[in-house]
């Protein structure tokens, strides 16, 4: 089966707008798959599209890699053997590697059952081989900036949680100490109004 379609080649003006819109920061990406004609195909074309592109044989070596190689987003084909895909993202989720990574899931026409299994698993996105390149990198890197604005807006959350915790804390030590100068402030004026009575006391007597 083709992994990719032909497309037509692109005019100066569109490659220009398309440069301009791709991050400064080339994307990291893992390719999973047992096919080694397919990695070679997929990772040149897609370092052609500007994608720091890492290439693992199985779920295996993919977790290894990840462990000093993080990723943005890592494609697992469907057709793994010795790691299953569901297995293989199950696998580095649970060892918290690239925790903000988006795992896409390349599928044949004939896998909707897995691609569903697949999504219900956790997978942020999948795409159907043969697959067309400038769709593909479209899709990437809408997933890389949907991903990017969740975790900004999770990173704001957070901060904003931590601000309200500690202004409930110096509200609660506020309150803390409003109530013991009351509490002073009380025992001044019984100190006074007792020393009053006595020497009202000692006034009367001497009169």
């Amino acid at each position: 089966m083709p992994i990719f379609k032909r497309v037509r080649s692109r005019r100066p003006g569109d490659q220009d707008m398309s440069e301009t819109a791709r991050p400064q920061r080339r994307l990291r990406i893992l390719l999973i798959d047992e096919n080694p004609t397919a990695r070679a195909v997929v990772a040149r074309r897609l370092s052609h599209l500007n994608y720091d592109v890492a290439l693992a044989e199985n779920g295996f070596v993919a977790v290894n890699l990840l462990v000093t190689r993080p990723a943005d987003i890592i494609l697992i084909d469907m057709g793994l053997t010795m790691l299953p895909a569901i297995a293989t993202m199950k696998k580095i989720r649970a060892a918290n590697l690239s925790a903000s990574a988006c795992f896409v899931m390349l599928t044949g026409r004939l896998d909707s059952q897995s691609t569903v299994e697949a999504l219900e698993a956790g997978a942020d996105d999948h795409v159907v081989k043969p697959f067309d390149f400038d769709v593909l990198d479209a899709r990437l890197r809408h997933l890389c900036l949907r991903a990017e604005t969740l975790g900004t807006l999770t990173r704001h959350n957070a901060e904003l949680d931590a601000r309200i915790a500690r202004r409930a804390v110096e509200l609660g030590e506020t309150r803390e100490t409003l109530r013991e100068l009351q509490a002073d402030r009380a025992r001044l004026v019984s100190s006074i109004q007792a020393l009053h009575d006595e020497v009202e006391r000692l006034s009367a007597q001497q009169g």
